[in-house]
């Protein structure tokens, strides 16, 4: 009965507060949770209230006074990596854009990274420091057949463009950190190739024969359908063709964004010789896509000196995956051995709604799934009987009681690419710094024409 009055009081509260607020959302009172007898131990959620800063809106354009101490959880910070329980939430992608204002005007951040593709990243990037093109029609070619593909993103991308056309001194960048999908166009082979033709012209030939039925890869999936001996011999000329490049001993901007650029090109062949028939060798498959892409961050923070927001599944920005039998060794782990402290995951969490996945985790469309409210005994039904409808918190500095909590493994839902998915356990403290919790998401808005 309490959780029904809280339910009731939020709806009502929000309509009231967008009204004569502008969606300033105020705390409301309830009752507090009371301890489960059978673990006998004391009630957490009065000290995750504690430790909870209510968020007045998930959309981007909104005063942002609410952030204030999540800047300050932050601090000096240079990648920060913001998570997401699903795939295709739009409160999640929301979230994101809004942060990454915050950041960009409070912080110094610059850059906004992907799990999408080094390539496609490029391309996206290009259209926000030229303004050559259409925002609707770069997302439409970079995020194609991704959960991206989705009207937040387009939002993202005109704001980054506009913000870059108001600071020309001073723009923002897109950076994709990811292997491959949707593609390696041949127009991104060239960024190699060319580097070579005008510099190091004596070892283009050799560098073009490497690449000979490589270049370029037009769909990853469909790639994946040739032979794996094929794979394998394809993967092996890309790494030689690395080797060929950073053989030149260039120096300058432009050798090291052509190096960078064939190591690329490199991680994605590698990565591509996995065999989807035998399910054993993805653990050691997804362990090299999360160093990679850590790779990629960390040498895009290093060569430019930008901070970056570092957009990803929770399962790839945490220390540690809900599902370590697939994902041993995750990107922010790899991060933190790198970075230290100047890498912060923040991790989100929700209660009830609907999302994006897919049938298989191959293949396949993405589609709406939508998920009721969260079973008592998981992480997520505690977190939601704190009085604030969406808040964030600091995990690290929390009051003891809620440390102790927080430091538990209990089931924890994390939707990835393929619906159903059981909750699996879950020790928040030990895979994020910082902690979103949100009562109700829906799924992403379709892309329009």
């Amino acid at each position: 009965m309490t959780r029904h009055r809280k339910r009731i009081s939020r709806r009502g509260l929000l309509v009231t507060a967008l009204v004569a607020m502008g969606a300033v959302l105020t705390p409301v009172a309830v009752q507090a949770a009371t301890a489960d007898p059978a673990d006998g131990k004391q009630d957490p959620v009065r000290a995750l209230e504690q430790a909870a800063h209510p968020l007045r809106s998930t959309e981007p354009g909104k005063n942002t006074a609410d952030l204030g101490a999540l800047g300050s959880m932050i601090g000096d910070a240079k990648v920060v990596g913001l998570g997401e329980a699903t795939h295709g939430s739009h409160e999640f992608f929301a979230m994101k854009e809004r942060v990454f204002r915050y950041l960009v005007e409070k912080k110094g951040f610059t850059t906004f990274a992907l799990e999408l593709s080094w390539s496609a990243g490029l391309q996206v990037d290009d259209y926000l420091q030229t303004g050559k093109g259409d925002a609707r029609k770069i997302a439409k070619e970079t995020l194609t057949n991704s959960p991206w593909e989705r009207e937040e993103f387009v939002s993202l991308i005109e704001w980054m463009r506009d913000y870059n056309s108001r600071h020309p001194d001073r723009t923002v960048h897109f950076m994709g950190d990811d292997l491959g999908a949707p593609s390696m166009n041949d127009a991104f082979f060239g960024r190699v190739t060319d580097y070579v033709q005008q510099n190091h012209p004596q070892a283009l030939p050799k560098l073009n024969e490497l690449y000979t039925g490589l270049r370029p890869i037009d769909d990853a999936f469909a790639y994946l359908r040739k032979p794996l001996a094929e794979r394998q011999q394809l993967a092996a000329k890309a790494q030689q063709a690395l080797e060929l490049v950073s053989s030149q001993k260039g120096s300058g901007e432009a050798f090291d964004w052509a190096e960078q650029n064939a190591r690329s090109i490199a991680q994605t062949a590698k990565f591509l010789t996995m065999n989807p028939e035998d399910p054993a060798t993805l653990p050691t498959f997804q362990r090299f896509r999360d160093e990679a892409m850590a790779q990629n961050v960390a040498w895009w923070q290093q060569h430019t000196g930008q901070k970056i927001l570092l957009s990803a599944h929770n399962d790839h920005v945490g220390h540690a995956a809900s599902n370590p039998e697939v994902y041993p060794k995750t990107q922010g782990s790899f991060l933190r051995d790198t970075m230290g402290k100047n890498y912060l995951p923040i991790g989100f969490t929700f209660n009830q709604g609907s999302f994006l996945s897919k049938d298989t985790a191959l293949g396949g469309d993405w589609k709406k799934f939508t998920v009721g409210a969260a079973k008592p005994g998981s992480n997520e039904h505690t977190l939601d009987q704190v009085r604030y409808r969406d808040f964030y918190l600091d995990v690290r500095n929390a009051p003891a009681p809620a440390r102790d909590w927080l430091n538990a493994a209990r089931p924890t839902l994390n939707i990835g690419t393929q619906f159903p998915a059981e909750p699996r356990d879950v020790a928040l403290a030990k895979s994020f710094d910082v902690l979103i919790h949100l009562n109700d998401v829906r799924e992403a808005d379709k892309l329009k024409p």
